[in-house]
């Protein structure tokens, strides 16, 4: 059990480098995804997903399910690679990506709630590494 999560947080280690290489860089360039971050309308949610935080409009819709597609699709990947399921996986990767949101984003706390990130460290889940 240790040696598999030790498997895990090397993949997620890469899957971030890969996250924060690819689809990061494509949300940086969309000026609705990083409108929508920095207005609060979306966050990082604990399963690893981005979330909407107040109700999104069809084009804020796109561009997230885009990048979830993406997300999912290197944690598939990930995963099969590490001997994980998709969403131990996922949840890892939330955690990692919760603790890098900076202050003023969006996270989604373990009840479910959204906060926003201060300069403290966000409420991360239990089972976060």
């Amino acid at each position: 059990m240790v040696m598999r999560k030790l498997m895990i947080r090397s993949g997620i280690a890469i899957a971030l480098a890969t996250l924060v290489g690819a689809p990061a860089f494509a949300q940086n360039r969309d000026p609705v995804y990083s409108a929508a971050r920095s207005e609060g309308k979306v966050g990082e949610m604990v399963n690893g997903y981005l979330g909407y935080v107040t109700p999104a409009d069809a084009g804020l819709k796109k561009v997230v399910e885009d990048l979830n597609i993406r997300r999912r699709a290197v944690y598939a990947e990930k995963a099969k690679a590490t001997n994980a399921t998709i969403e131990e996986y996922a949840l890892t990767s939330g955690c990692l990506l919760i603790s890098h949101t900076t202050p003023g984003e969006k996270y989604q706390a373990p009840d479910g709630s959204w906060q926003t990130r201060t300069a403290a460290a966000p409420l991360r889940d239990p089972r976060c590494p």
